[in-house]
């Protein structure tokens, strides 16, 4: 049987279909850039969204399940082979999924004339598709111990799924269990993969380095901290507002400040392509605590602002470093992060910030502004850096 190596070098087609995260991380930078500008526009009256979801909905729905989807297709494209040993998706298989994906995305756009099933089928075929094509490859490659992550990816499925059954029944979609499901999926897809590969890339970063500190393996600690990052978040989708969940959240902030120290992130600060998977990581247990204090203290701590913390903050920022460095490595390029590179993580935060403090003051309109446009500058760099390499065949 030939390597995931000599499957991708024998596909004679269009180089972008030679690998799983070429078509879906290009797709999804483009996609985030144009969504936010639409958006934008949207809110300020230049036009109007064709979309049976208002500007809001329409904006969080996309996030999670039009740009997150497309960015945990390519990651999990990429990595399955890895773990199973078994042939990558490409070529056509792999053309099939995207333009699912695609489909779904100018389904949602244009629902406002569609029937809410024929909607929700188009908006649900993708990650019903990507999770079928690989729990085929996991088990037939015998990595049981990676189904969960791909329980997790069927759980975001499923909160995309809650969503649509909250728009058939006329629920308040912004603040429906659907959209807590897709975050709480999202955040435990980071901190169970996050704390994968943030201790495995600065230590095999650092070893090459003057000896010093590294980073802990993972433990009955981490194992722990899991666990209680899993119960506060489905405490936080079924109850947001109970002081229990208030406390779950704050306790599974500390115990993820605390799991972070543990990987020595300080040591990288040269290094962006490596330290900027820790600061995405920071925005895990501070949205944890900002969540918390917003349940317990909701008149002192805006939701807003909270729950930004996490997608924003985490899952924009841990989505773009996940991206940057697996299209450097699975290109042929070094691993190290070039101006360019180091702007695009700058402009993220930049916007992550800004939007998180926009919640803390609602009067500050001008955070948002620097916040959208810190977005789209982010994803501009993104594809102006990253399309070349996507566009062509891998560096040998």
């Amino acid at each position: 049987m030939s390597s995931s190596a000599e499957q991708i070098r024998n596909w004679n087609g269009p180089a972008i279909l030679g690998y799983g995260f070429r078509p879906f991380f290009l797709g999804a930078a483009v996609f985030a850039g144009v969504a936010m500008a639409v958006w934008i526009g949207a809110l300020a009256g230049l036009w109007i969204i064709p979309s049976a979801f208002g500007p809001i909905e329409w904006h969080a729905h996309e996030f999670l399940w039009g740009y997150l989807s497309a960015v945990v297709a390519g990651f999990m494209l990429t990595a399955v082979p890895n773990w199973t040993g078994r042939l990558p998706i490409v070529g056509h298989p792999l053309a099939l999924l995207w333009s699912s994906w695609a489909l779904g995305r100018i389904a949602v756009f244009f629902s406002a004339g569609l029937p809410p099933l024929l909607l929700a089928g188009l908006d649900l075929l993708f990650l019903a598709l990507l999770i079928s094509m690989l729990g085929r490859e996991i088990v037939a490659g015998r990595n049981w111990r990676n189904l969960k992550v791909l329980a997790m990816v069927g759980t975001l499925l499923t909160g995309n799924a809650v969503f649509h059954l909250e728009n058939l029944s006329g629920e308040a979609l912004s603040q429906g269990y659907g959209i807590r499901l897709g975050i709480g999926s999202a955040i435990l897809l980071i901190a169970v993969i996050g704390g994968r590969i943030i201790p495995s890339f600065t230590r095999n970063w650092l070893a090459r380095r003057a000896p010093g500190r590294l980073p802990e393996g993972f433990s009955t600690f981490d194992k722990a901290a899991i666990g209680l990052t899993a119960a506060a978040l489905l405490l936080w989708v079924a109850r947001p507002g109970s002081a229990l969940a208030g406390i779950l959240l704050l306790a599974a902030g500390a115990a993820n400040l605390l799991r972070l120290a543990r990987w020595a992130g300080w040591r990288s600060l040269s290094e962006p392509l490596v330290s900027i998977l820790h600061a995405a990581y920071l925005f895990v247990p501070l949205g944890f605590l900002l969540v918390g204090s917003a349940a317990l203290w909701p008149e002192q701590v805006p939701p807003s602002a909270a729950i930004h913390a996490w997608t924003a903050g985490a899952i924009l920022l841990m989505t773009l470093a996940v991206m940057t460095r697996a299209s450097l490595g699975h290109s042929g390029m070094p691993l190290t992060a070039d101006r360019r590179i180091t702007a695009i993580y700058v402009l993220a935060l930049v916007a992550a910030l800004s939007r998180i403090a926009a919640g803390l003051a609602p009067g500050a309109s001008w955070l948002l502004e620097v916040a959208g446009l810190g977005w789209i500058l982010a994803f501009l760099v993104f594809v102006a850096v990253y399309a070349p390499l996507f566009l062509k065949p891998r560096r040998a």
